[in-house]
């Protein structure tokens, strides 16, 4: 669905890593010589999440060290700052990457994908999560907002998936789900269901 997207965001940052690095000694040439990725450092240290805006604060480690691809075309690891990768890919990739990516409010994976209600799938990162429903676009869920949908029954409950990211609003932020809206204005959660 993103593939293309992700495609041109991956060849972005390999001709800036490719600038940055310089293209090396061309005496150096081999004939049997194989194209590598260079690498990209990302920041290491502490990424203070969305949570913030609900009142909250939390903290969580970013990602540190270089994405690499994973097994297939759609897969990319994220090295934690636990010294774990965790794969992030698909449609789940491009939303991850449309949010800032490991140096984002999400910050590090947590865990590969799981698989939620309905063929639905999810990933939890340090900062929210991002489910995407069988036959819809991912969205991200975090903060006030997320707990008062997962008190709800989340994804199984009458809400349903998230079917935008959260906006704001005046006071607040609102997320739209298949079911209902949450809203979170001056401090205080209002869940409409349909």
């Amino acid at each position: 669905m993103h593939h293309a997207r992700r495609t041109a965001g991956f060849t972005i940052a390999l001709a800036a890593a490719l600038l940055v690095a310089g293209c090396g000694d061309d005496n150096d040439k081999d004939s049997n010589s194989v194209l590598t990725t260079p690498t990209i450092n990302m920041p290491t240290g502490m990424a203070t999440t969305h949570s913030e805006a609900h009142g909250t604060q939390q903290t969580g480690a970013q990602a540190t060290g270089t994405p690499e691809r994973g097994e297939t075309p759609d897969e990319t690891k994220i090295p934690t700052a636990g010294g774990t990768e965790v794969t992030v890919s698909g449609d789940i990739y491009d939303k991850y990457m449309e949010a800032g990516g490991p140096t984002g409010p999400l910050g590090a994976p947590l865990e590969p994908v799981e698989n939620a209600p309905n063929n639905g799938k999810y990933q939890d990162f340090v900062g929210g999560t991002i489910y995407e429903p069988e036959d819809g676009d991912p969205h991200i869920v975090w903060g006030e907002i997320r707990k008062a949908w997962e008190e709800n029954g989340g994804a199984a409950g009458q809400l349903g998936y998230p079917v935008s990211d959260e906006t704001d609003i005046p006071g607040g932020k609102q997320t739209e789900f298949s079911g209902g809206t949450i809203t979170w204005v001056n401090g205080q959660i209002t869940v409409t269901m349909k």
